[in-house]
């Protein structure tokens, strides 16, 4: 599961000294626990992993809409801080499919879900998350199930 391995990696980098390191790990373990709490008055996911994907995917996000600020404000050392925040965090978040991969995986779910227009676009993107979370990246995604949905 990813919680342990984010754990283990924690208590590592702990032993090892790397205090950038165990920071970002421990900021991980902060927003996974934040997500737990939130969980509890909903409903819980059926998979843990996905989860856990999922608050990684949105920290890798959250690192790289900042590092773009940081570059257009013309402040690289801050940049190249969150450069190694963001290093730590994919390394943990599964392996992203190929574009390719992930059009043919969409126009799948398309097939499957008979969905024929626009209309049928969120039944499409809630299956995506359910089924793919943190392998394809959900921006992308919307403008590949509009032109799976059109074409």
């Amino acid at each position: 599961m990813l919680r342990d391995d984010i754990k283990t990696a924690t208590i590592a980098s702990m032993k090892a000294g790397d205090s950038a390191r165990t920071g970002v790990l421990r900021l991980m373990s902060s927003a996974i626990k934040n997500r737990d709490i939130e969980l509890r008055t909903g409903t819980a996911p059926a998979d843990d992993d996905v989860m856990v994907a999922e608050v990684l995917s949105k920290m890798a996000k959250q690192r790289r809409e900042s590092i773009e600020m940081f570059v257009a404000g013309n402040r690289p050392e801050l940049a190249d801080a969150e450069r190694a925040e963001l290093a730590v965090i994919e390394s943990f978040m599964p392996a992203q499919m190929a574009s390719g991969e992930a059009q043919a995986k969409i126009r799948e779910l398309v097939e499957e879900l008979g969905a024929t227009s626009l209309k049928d676009m969120g039944k499409v993107m809630a299956a995506i998350k359910e089924r793919y979370a943190g392998q394809i990246d959900m921006g992308t995604a919307g403008a590949m199930v509009k032109v799976a949905l059109a074409g």
